[in-house]
């Protein structure tokens, strides 16, 4: 496997084939929160476990604002630009991103939900509420909570998702997704829950690189491994 290049706002990771003769196809990612604008470092155990299994990783660095369908279409747009992308995989703020997509969806095989959450600006920036009240003024995502939704019952066209919920993740609204999506004709969306939280598949390992294995937490590498097997297997 190589080491990973930087082009532009995209992080690249070629994937290991040395028991392939060729890639299994490429993987867009995109993070959730402020975790996304070092992708590399903050979800690096999980981008460089699928790329053992043979996925090219294109992972997309950005910082999150408050006008969340620009940052989809240019998120849509820099992934077109590198090439077709087999699978869609999203953590948090990031699945909000790919079900926002100019093509809603249909550019790719399917999409990997990983801990959606699509809260308010309010709830999800608690000093906004402060600075609302203080000086009058409402500050809102774009598109809001409930626009996000009716936008994809509407418009998202992917038939294939797969939302992935922690058992110990509190701010987690898969279930709440996949009632929208399932609603649609023909839809095959289906839920899976595994053991961790919310920031389980945020893992750089970074400890262990410092202070040696000895430092780790196993059961968070375990539970990373565990979610790249589970990706790897449905797609």
């Amino acid at each position: 496997m190589g080491r990973w290049q930087q082009q532009g706002s995209l992080w690249l990771l070629e994937p290991d084939t040395s028991s392939s003769s060729s890639a299994r196809g490429s993987i867009a990612f995109i993070g959730g929160s402020y975790l996304a604008a070092t992708p590399q470092l903050s979800y690096r155990r999980l981008l460089e476990a699928l790329a053992r299994r043979g996925w090219r990783i294109l992972a997309w660095s950005y910082v999150p604002g408050f006008d969340h369908q620009a940052q989809a279409n240019e998120a849509w747009r820099t992934f077109r630009r590198a090439g077709p992308a087999t699978l869609r995989l999203g953590h948090s703020l990031g699945c909000k991103l790919h079900l926002l997509a100019p093509d809603g969806g249909r550019g790719c095989s399917g999409l990997v939900a990983v801990s959606f959450n699509n809260f308010s600006a309010e709830r999800s920036v608690p000093l906004l509420a402060e600075l609302g009240q203080q000086l009058n003024f409402r500050s809102e995502f774009s598109p809001s909570p409930e626009e996000t939704l009716r936008q994809v019952a509407g418009t998202y066209g992917q038939k294939r998702n797969l939302l992935v919920r922690f058992d110990r993740d509190g701010i987690d609204q898969s279930k709440r997704l996949l009632g929208v999506l399932q609603a649609r004709s023909d839809d095959s969306s289906t839920l899976l829950e595994l053991p961790g939280d919310h920031l389980t598949p945020a893992s750089g390992g970074l400890r262990r690189q410092l202070l040696g294995a000895w430092a780790d937490d196993p059961g968070r590498e375990r539970a990373v491994e565990g979610l790249a097997t589970a990706i790897d297997r449905w797609i």
